[in-house]
């Protein structure tokens, strides 16, 4: 491929403003080999691509890139280098289509299946994982957790890669013999264009709670983000699948019927994938599930617990139905699901103790924890948090809330303080305890793992110990600072000083 082709391309989809290249050199002699946003990236016939941003622009970082040998930029202004430039009106819109192009299209070659809304989508890639698994389908999978190529993995740094980041994924996926991709689309990702260049076959919808309105603003534009996954982003017969139980989920259904199929516990209608419990422990959920036209599957073991992550089965359920996946592969897949990091992550030791390590970070999230939680503990439900540092503040009052309602040991701690001090957030969160209810008493522990080993210590037999907010997190942000922690860690340290049999060991 040379700059010539790339020229092409975006001209022929409107996104060229224009191109600039050395005049003693014709375009189709530029090769180009990559495409990448990163600096330290930038490869020998690599295309850098100068993003604005809130805090930096990338076109203040051409200069580096072309040190580091980068063969053309993308930029929405031209620049005084020398250097070939591709001048668009959106560098990342341009970019994400350039990506796709470079890497010769991978998506085409994926069976392509994406879960977008505010809590459940992490889980629910994992199922809809292990379901294609079962079906024979080897899979990618990208998200919150990590991003995975069908043979290697790493830690995510967010939930939806940069546009280049996720056609680089999905050409390795190509390569390594996967056959399908499910990843989570945020709507972050779905906003700023990191989605452009795919298209999906089977897309999925959880529920919508308030999060990320310093970015959204109000309800209605997070919505509206969100819906984008259905409306913009869906090729040839797509099928999806929304929680009807959710007024937003519901309102899905409506504008995108019949290629979106409802799934839920409250209606039992003959149109909507339906879930019955019988049972739920913290060992496990057993439930029945109800396709459209009555059809059920036999009763199923998921090794998941809460009546939320009931949802998040049904989801993965609904979807894989709606590709047409059978019966017996869905509930093949589902019994074999693997404990998701972070998400119920559940260790329950010898001396009664239950540890939880969770991902909460929302007041709705916490609320459903705790409520989960509330309803299996035989003994007293402690909950250990803090909150983020630069972030939604509004929600700190209301995860105190949630916590004095639903709560009877409070511990808040620590939670990537980032550049705000971690006693204010502290003391904006018991702001929002209110007396009389559940909560019998709380501290404030700012270290995080003497939190979170003060829980433990004092729990007796039957109580459940919820750590929350960081999930699987591999570190803490301290000022600008990644320092590396990690919850489980700090959980598994308690217990080996203390003798305890570590529970996966």
């Amino acid at each position: 491929m040379n700059f010539h082709d790339c020229v092409a391309h975006l001209d022929q989809l409107g996104l060229l403003c224009s191109a600039t290249w050395d005049q003693a050199t014709q375009p189709t002699d530029i090769g180009i080999r990559g495409i990448t946003h990163h600096t330290s990236k930038v490869t020998g016939g690599g295309i850098f691509c100068c993003l604005p941003g809130i805090h930096h622009d990338g076109h203040d970082f051409a200069p580096e890139a072309c040190r580091n040998g980068a063969a053309a930029l993308l930029c929405e202004k031209p620049l005084l280098l020398e250097i070939p430039q591709l001048i668009v009106k959106d560098s990342r819109q341009a970019m994400a289509v350039l990506a796709a192009f470079i890497h010769g299209f991978p998506a085409n070659s994926l069976k392509m299946i994406a879960v977008t809304g505010t809590n459940g989508k992490s889980t629910t890639t994992y199922l809809t994982r292990s379901i294609l698994a079962a079906a024979g389908l080897p899979t990618g999978l990208l998200g919150t957790i990590m991003y995975h190529d069908g043979r290697n993995e790493e830690l995510a740094d967010r939930t939806t890669p940069e546009s280049d980041e996720v056609q680089e994924w999905l050409s390795k996926m190509v390569r390594n013999g996967c056959k399908a991709c499910v990843m989570e689309a945020s709507s972050h990702g779905l906003e700023l264009a990191r989605l452009s260049g795919c298209l999906f076959d089977a897309v999925g919808f959880t529920n919508l709670t308030p999060e990320h309105l310093d970015f959204h603003g109000n309800m209605e534009t997070y919505f509206a983000a969100k819906k984008k996954l259905f409306s913009d982003f869906t090729r040839g017969s797509w099928v999806g699948a929304s929680n009807v139980d959710d007024p937003y989920g519901a309102r899905l259904v409506e504008e995108f019927s019949p290629n979106v199929i409802p799934y839920g516990l409250a209606n039992e209608s003959a149109d909507n994938v339906h879930g019955t419990i019988h049972s739920m422990t913290l060992e496990g959920i057993r439930l029945r599930i109800t396709f459209p036209g009555g059809k059920a599957c036999r009763d199923l073991n998921v090794p998941l617990t809460g009546r939320y992550n009931i949802y998040n089965i049904l989801l993965s359920a609904t979807m894989a139905w709606g590709l047409g996946l059978t019966e017996d592969d869905i509930c093949h897949g589902l019994e074999q699901a693997p404990q998701v990091p972070g998400r119920l992550e559940r260790y329950l030791f010898g001396n009664g103790v239950c540890c939880v390590i969770d991902y909460a970070h929302s007041p709705d999230a916490l609320r459903n924890v705790l409520k989960t939680l509330g309803e299996l503990a035989t003994g007293r439900v402690w909950s250990v948090f803090g909150m983020g540092g630069n972030r939604y503040a509004p929600n700190r009052p209301l995860m105190g809330k949630v916590a004095s309602e639903l709560a009877d040991e409070l511990v808040i701690t620590m939670d990537n303080p980032r550049l705000e001090d971690p006693a204010l957030i502290a003391g904006q969160i018991e702001e929002g305890l209110v007396e009389g209810l559940r909560l019998g008493k709380h501290r404030v522990i700012l270290d995080r793992p003497e939190a979170i080993h003060f829980a433990l210590d004092n729990a007796s037999p039957g109580d459940i110990v919820l750590v929350s907010g960081k999930g699987p997190e591999p570190y803490i942000i301290i000022g600008e600072d990644h320092l590396p922690y990690s919850d489980r860690e700090t959980v598994k340290d308690w217990a080996e000083a203390r003798g305890m049999e570590w529970p996966d060991a």
